[in-house]
C-alpha cells in the first residue's frame, strides 16, 4: 500500500510518498509524477521519510522523472530518505544522481 500527497510551494511541488512503491503501486506513482510534468511543473521534491520500500520499477520511475525534469530546466530532489531507502539507492548507484536533503527549506531553496 502506498499513500501519495502533493503540495505546491510557490514554484516547487512536494510529493510525499509513504508505504511501499512496488509493482502494484508504481503506476500510480509514475502517473502522479508525469501529471506534474505535463502541467509544466519541473521542480520536484520527493519526501521519502515514511517510504518503507521501493522496487526496481519504482526506481525506474524516479529516474525517468529525474531525466524529464532536468530536460526542462528543473530537477527532482529527495527529502529525508530513511536509512533503508538510502541503502537501496546506494546499492543501485543512484545516490550520486539525486540531490538529497534532510530539511525541507534546504530542498526547496535548492531551486
Amino acid at each position: 500500500m502506498m499513500e501519495l500527497s502533493l503540495k505546491a510551494l510557490k514554484h516547487v511541488d512536494v510529493v510525499t510518498v509513504s508505504g511501499r512503491i512496488d509493482s502494484a503501486t508504481t503506476p500510480e506513482f509514475e502517473t502522479a509524477l508525469k501529471s506534474l510534468q505535463e502541467r509544466g511543473r519541473h521542480k520536484l521534491v520527493l519526501q521519502l521519510k515514511d517510504l518503507d520500500y521501493i522496487s526496481s520499477n519504482g526506481l525506474r520511475a524516479m529516474m525517468a522523472s529525474l531525466k524529464a525534469t532536468r530536460s526542462h530546466g528543473g530537477n527532482l530532489v529527495l527529502l529525508q530518505p530513511n536509512d533503508r531507502i538510502r541503502d537501496t539507492l546506494g546499492l543501485v548507484g543512484f545516490q550520486s544522481l539525486f540531490d538529497t536533503y534532510d530539511d525541507i527549506l534546504d530542498a526547496v531553496d535548492a531551486f
